[in-house]
């Protein structure tokens, strides 16, 4: 029984923190441009993990004739998504930009259908039916017109198909590296992707913003907690429940980030918005719903 709640107190715990980092990223804003956020999460987070695998001795030494996934595992992820994500909140709300986010289970049954040929369930379809009806109430106001840029849901949506490309790569990975290695050597990779446009766009800006003490503990957090200690987190709880039990979990998200965002940054929540963020969370839990009849 402890055993149990240890792992559902891990899962929950992780939702938490990654609910936070939609928050801790407009709060990082105050101070610093999305590639210079990017770029200090990835520097803070992928030396934590090398120094906490080493210390465990742990780090499963990359192979040379694995590093082409690495590379292409790192495009997307930290690359793409992180591309999508950051700049994408600096034009719709963190509530709306971790409910975007929260559809990527939703289409991971498309990518596997597109690559390994697996069956689409007709609970995957109605899943899909049902949230893609809550994010158009997200995005769209009474009037029909949109509630947010259509140019920061776009780049949120290409976070989400980043994700998705990850997880085609990922499964080309070999299976002897350890979760926590995978993660520290694309966040490495990632960091080299990212620091030519840091250098050219960033860099001679650097003090365009007022450098405040909330922007600066927002991003240690960003690094610490949200890409190191909820990964940590969600991986112990995914070993043991298995990853379909553990994505159920990631319906959470939404709803802390909305309860945090309305609490932290003042963000307003309407009623479209929760019965939107309600629609969403319910079409992700019925596309993990076991059928009779299989799909196609």
């Amino acid at each position: 029984m402890f055993e149990r709640y240890k792992v559902l107190g891990s899962l929950i715990l992780s939702m938490i923190c990654w609910a936070f980092s939609f928050v801790w990223i407009k709060q990082a804003f105050i101070s610093f441009n999305p590639l210079t956020i990017v770029v200090m999460r990835l520097v803070i987070s992928a030396g934590l993990l090398a120094i906490i695998l080493k210390l465990l001795g742990q780090l499963v030494s990359m192979r040379k004739a694995d590093l082409k996934w690495f590379l292409l595992l790192a495009f997307f992820e930290p690359f793409l998504y992180f591309m999508g994500e950051s700049f994408g909140l600096e034009l719709v709300s963190s509530t709306v930009g971790a409910v975007i986010v929260s559809t990527i289970p939703l289409f991971a049954p498309i990518t596997d259908r597109l690559f390994f040929k697996s069956r689409i369930s007709w609970a995957n379809i109605l899943g899909i039916i049902v949230s893609f009806a809550g994010v158009l109430l997200l995005i769209f106001k009474g009037d029909f017109s949109l509630a947010a840029p259509l140019k920061g849901i776009m780049l949120v949506f290409l976070a989400v198909f980043a994700a998705l490309g990850y997880s085609v790569v990922l499964k080309k990975v070999p299976g002897n590296y350890n979760a926590v290695s995978i993660i520290t050597y694309q966040n490495a990779i990632g960091l080299l992707y990212f620091l030519p446009l840091f250098l050219i766009y960033d860099l001679p800006v650097l003090d365009a913003k007022p450098l405040t003490m909330e922007s600066i503990y927002a991003v240690v957090m960003l690094a610490v907690v949200a890409s190191s200690l909820a990964f940590i987190f969600f991986t112990h709880g995914m070993r043991i429940i298995g990853i379909t039990k553990a994505n159920v979990f990631v319906n959470m998200i939404p709803v802390f980030t909305a309860i945090l965002a309305w609490i932290i940054l003042g963000e307003v929540i309407t009623f479209q918005m929760m019965i939107g963020i309600l629609l969403v969370i319910g079409g992700v839990f019925v596309s993990q719903l076991k059928l009779r009849r299989r799909g196609f």
